[in-house]
């Protein structure tokens, strides 16, 4: 057991560090390049791993936590990749993998919130960290079936793929910064860890979001 919960943990570092710093790159280079494409590939096997691994993980220790994130990283990363099929072309037909990840997803935000209001009733602050993810959780969910049904703009494709592999790559560094907090003084209360990317990254998701938006506006109104 012990051989096989190492090899796991040593998975889930390698694919975690992985999609940190290829992350990292598609964040801060040029979109929608080769290069771009190729790092885009190793970010999404590594989170792959790292997700997994997560899932068993959580299973050997019961840690019933770790496996709702692990959820939530799959669910990010997967449906990421899947609308890069859709691009600009409306949905049609069935979604089956679509609406799965799309049902685990609301299932788990659901968790999410009502642990995070029971931690808060019993004065824990955690119930912060709960609560955040299971309500941006339900928006992606709530994201989905818009895309899905046909209510979306042109872009909704690039657009959602923008969103969720950055809301990956959260997930990569909210790790790295949870496991390395013993590194910092301790008067820094261990929540910030959990919620710091999530609270610096978001604005600039909207922002970028608006931007891509804006430009594919832009040239529709030039055809």
């Amino acid at each position: 057991m012990n051989y096989l919960v190492n090899s796991l943990l040593f998975l889930h570092i390698v694919g975690g560090s992985a999609g940190l710093i290829t992350g990292t790159l598609n964040i801060l280079g040029r979109k929608g390049g080769v290069r771009h494409k190729t790092v885009g590939r190793i970010f999404y096997f590594s989170m792959l791993l790292a997700g997994t691994s997560a899932l068993i993980l959580s299973r050997i220790h019961e840690n019933n936590f770790l496996f709702m994130i692990g959820i939530f990283t799959l669910y990010m990363v997967i449906s990421g990749k899947r609308y890069l099929k859709h691009r600009t072309v409306p949905l049609s037909g069935s979604l089956p993998l679509e609406w799965t990840l799309c049902g685990l997803m609301f299932i788990t935000g659901m968790v999410l919130i009502g642990s995070g209001l029971y931690a808060l009733f019993r004065s824990n602050l955690f119930g912060l960290v709960f609560l955040t993810f299971g309500i941006i959780g339900l928006l992606m969910v709530r994201q989905d079936f818009l895309n899905f049904t046909g209510r979306s703009g042109r872009a909704y494709g690039l657009l959602t793929h923008l969103q969720r592999m950055t809301g990956a790559f959260i997930a990569s560094l909210t790790a790295f910064l949870v496991v390395n907090a013993r590194y910092f003084p301790d008067q820094i209360p261990g929540i910030l860890f959990w919620l710091l990317p999530t609270v610096v990254f978001t604005p600039l998701i909207s922002k970028w979001s608006r931007k891509y938006a804006q430009k594919v506006e832009l040239e529709d109104s030039t055809q």
